[in-house]
């Protein structure tokens, strides 16, 4: 073999240790999957399992996650329970200890946080979706996203000590950029009326922005709402200004009936980036949410 084509070989090898060195992550929604690509860089590769028109609440386990766990070297979750109808279960069929709860390849948003909101909700099933540990749409508020990165970049920083500075420069490169946007849409939606959410998802979100929250569509976490809920909310909203803003996986009948009946417009927007979403992306999520807050015309 002559030197030329010794090199050649040693480049691809080489080439091939780095790409083997990056660390397999598995997020359960795409936005923990663009945090994931934010701070994890070149040195991570993202498997996202929830698609944004799927509502991540009730999924199930199916073969595709458990092969994509079962070679991941972290599992990256919202948490405070809102995977917990499928997660567990597919976890444990993907028989990989490294990724159980408790060990270092298992990694929780909301548990990073000390402020989750609606905390202490009693935990009876009769009340609907109810999350006890407290409201998990944590995505929507850049900010405690961007805390949670840095988080990430310390689990991160621990499984791969090699790349460690480089997670923790990512971090807080999307921790200065956010505070950046956070100032900006806090100025767009500055007279924005107020939100007819569909559900507790977007909470976060408006009181980052300290935009009131009208109503819910859905008196009862993952339970239909009555006529008569409707009918009292319309009475309750009528001759005020305001949006509806629904999730891109519920029935589109309810909330457009009441935009319609209270003469608001009605945007329907995902709540999480699509899966092969970066941290621009999530960015961008965000900069639709705002532009419809603060469209509402005088």
């Amino acid at each position: 073999m002559n030197l030329r084509v010794l090199f050649v070989v040693l480049v691809l090898l080489s080439s091939d240790a780095v790409a083997a060195a990056a660390l397999n992550l598995v997020a359960t929604s795409g936005s923990m999957g663009a945090l994931a690509r934010e701070i994890g860089g070149d040195d991570v590769r993202v498997t996202v399992l929830a698609p944004p028109d799927r509502d991540i609440h009730f999924l199930q386990a199916k073969p595709s996650m458990i092969r994509a766990l079962r070679s991941a070297d972290l599992v990256v979750a919202v948490g405070a329970e809102l995977e917990a109808g499928w997660l567990p279960v597919a976890i444990q069929s993907a028989a990989n200890p490294d990724i159980l709860p408790g060990r270092d390849g298992y990694f929780e948003a909301t548990a990073q946080l000390d402020d989750l909101l609606d905390a202490g909700t009693a935990a009876d099933r009769a009340l609907g979706d109810v999350h006890p540990l407290g409201n998990p749409h944590v995505n929507l508020d850049p900010v405690r996203m961007a805390r949670v990165g840095e988080a990430l970049a310390q689990r991160l920083g621990t499984l791969d000590p090699a790349s460690a500075e480089g997670y923790r420069e990512r971090s807080a490169k999307f921790g200065a950029l956010v505070a950046q946007r956070v100032a900006e849409w806090r100025r767009e939606t500055a007279n924005a009326p107020g939100v007819l959410l569909f559900h507790r998802d977007a909470v976060y979100l408006l009181d980052r922005l300290d935009v009131p929250l009208l109503g819910e569509i859905e008196p009862v976490p993952g339970v239909p709402a009555t006529a008569a809920h409707l009918k009292r909310l319309m009475q309750e909203l009528a001759g005020r200004r305001g949006i509806v803003i629904y999730p891109a996986f519920q029935a589109s009948r309810a909330p457009e009936k009441m935009a319609g009946d209270l003469g608001w417009p009605v945007v329907k927007l995902p709540l999480d980036p699509p899966v092969d979403a970066s941290g621009a992306a999530y960015l961008a999520l965000i900069d639709a949410w705002v532009e419809a807050i603060a469209s509402v015309p005088e």
